[in-house]
């Protein structure tokens, strides 16, 4: 199987790129090493997934702007998808392309 390498981009910044990506319901999720940490906040904020589980949120930020719980990560997910631990996926305007 080939890999795709993936580029999650905002406000004109790369945000993560990887060829190690795991597309769940359409969402491509980037290994955390993956991601520029620097651009990124934890936020309180959790929504629930039945078959995922709680699912955490970092808010972006790129030359002063703000991208609230633009990206989502489960840090304990159920067991039918344990292999997105780690992982984090984006939302809300972000660009994920090859």
């Amino acid at each position: 199987m080939t890999q795709i390498f993936m580029k999650a981009t905002w406000n004109g910044a790369t945000l993560a790129e990887s060829d190690e990506t795991i597309v769940v319901e359409g969402n491509h999720y980037f290994p955390r090493a993956a991601i520029d940490e620097s651009l990124f906040t934890k936020t309180d904020h959790t929504t629930v997934c039945p078959w995922k589980g709680t699912a955490h949120y970092y808010t972006v930020a790129v030359d002063a702007l703000t991208n609230e719980n633009a990206a989502w990560y489960y840090p304990d997910p159920k067991e039918a998808a344990e292999h997105i631990t780690g992982y984090v996926a984006f939302w809300n305007g972000v660009d994920v392309a090859e």
